[in-house]
């Protein structure tokens, strides 16, 4: 990676956001312009330093947001380790030996009590470093209404009701829309695969007897060849092993993800099921062959889903340390 955060594709949704009857209304686009100025360049630059080090850094952010708000709300409670009065959620079963990044947003922790001691909450710096890793691995850029607050609580068992990569479509968009989202957020956010990895555990079950006895019959032909020399069926050792769920771009934040259902080369088989329905699928193409709509889009899916549940006022508290409550 280049010694400076490259210049991306930014495009700007300041405009319509501000307007979306989904940003909170105590949510702030300037909350921190006085009392933690530097927030954004603090931000992004230790993001950027950890994609610079390890490129998988940037789906893991963005997941690891996702899967805050996804827990009652967008809390930083995923952020929360156990301790004795409180199970926190990181050995929940989608995010044990799977979620990454909390070491990145310590550091950006640490250094923004160096800056603004006591300002900045947790969930806050989650969601700005979702929005940097998008945007530093070449997606769009979007304004984030800021003034969360940090839960004092975490739910190991909401955790295991995270949408998981074997539900079929309909469970999934109950649980989007059971959070304030729609089927459109469903396949926007189902887009952040573009980037990233998943274990064979994940899709192994479509690879040998899926239906039948046969493979799953949606899957290429030839992505299905190699996927079972990655993951063999009798092999347990190979569980853990990673496969890009985006096997042309995986670094890149673009559009392909899409292309690839169209072509049933989709990895995981939550997300191949978006074919399988007309209203999901007449999204899918559309956004195979315009990037510049999912860009559009997936900006505003973000803001929606950052202002699920969020805490703010004299609600929560704002951690000196996102491990810990205060």
């Amino acid at each position: 990676m280049d010694q400076n955060p490259p210049s991306l594709f930014f495009v700007t949704f300041f405009g319509l956001l501000l307007l979306s009857p989904h940003v909170s209304c105590q949510l702030d686009y300037k909350f921190y312009a006085s009392t933690c100025p530097n927030l954004a360049k603090i931000v992004r630059y230790s993001v950027w330093s950890a994609i610079a080090n390890d490129t998988r850094m940037a789906a893991s952010l963005l997941r690891l947001h996702f899967h805050d708000c996804f827990v009652n709300g967008c809390d930083a409670s995923v952020l929360l380790d156990d301790t004795g009065a409180t199970k926190g959620e990181k050995n929940a079963f989608p995010n044990k030996n799977s979620a990454r990044g909390y070491e990145v947003i310590d550091t950006i922790k640490t250094n923004l009590e160096k800056a603004c001691p006591s300002t900045v909450s947790c969930a806050d710096v989650l969601t700005l470093a979702a929005r940097e890793a998008v945007y530093l691995a070449g997606g769009s850029y979007w304004d984030v209404p800021l003034g969360r607050r940090d839960g004092t609580t975490a739910s190991e068992s909401e955790a295991n009701n995270l949408p998981g990569p074997f539900e079929p479509l309909e469970n999934i968009t109950a649980k989007f829309t059971s959070k304030g989202l729609d089927v459109k957020d469903v396949v926007v956010l189902s887009g952040a695969h573009t980037i990233g990895f998943a274990q064979c555990f994940t899709f192994k079950s479509r690879l040998f007897k899926f239906a039948d006895g046969k493979p799953d019959p949606t899957l290429d032909a030839s992505l299905l060849q190699t996927l079972q020399s990655t993951c063999p069926e009798n092999d347990a050792d190979s569980d853990t092993k990673l496969s890009p769920l985006d096997s042309v771009t995986s670094k890149n934040f673009d559009n392909i993800y899409y292309k690839n259902l169209v072509n049933n080369s989709g990895l995981l088989q939550s997300d191949q099921a978006l074919m399988g329905d007309n209203k999901t699928a007449s999204m899918v193409i559309n956004y195979s062959k315009f990037s510049y709509l999912f860009y559009r889009d997936f900006a505003a899916s973000m803001v929606k889903m950052a202002s699920i549940g969020v805490l703010t006022g004299q609600s929560g508290e704002i951690r000196k340390n996102c491990r810990v409550v205060n």
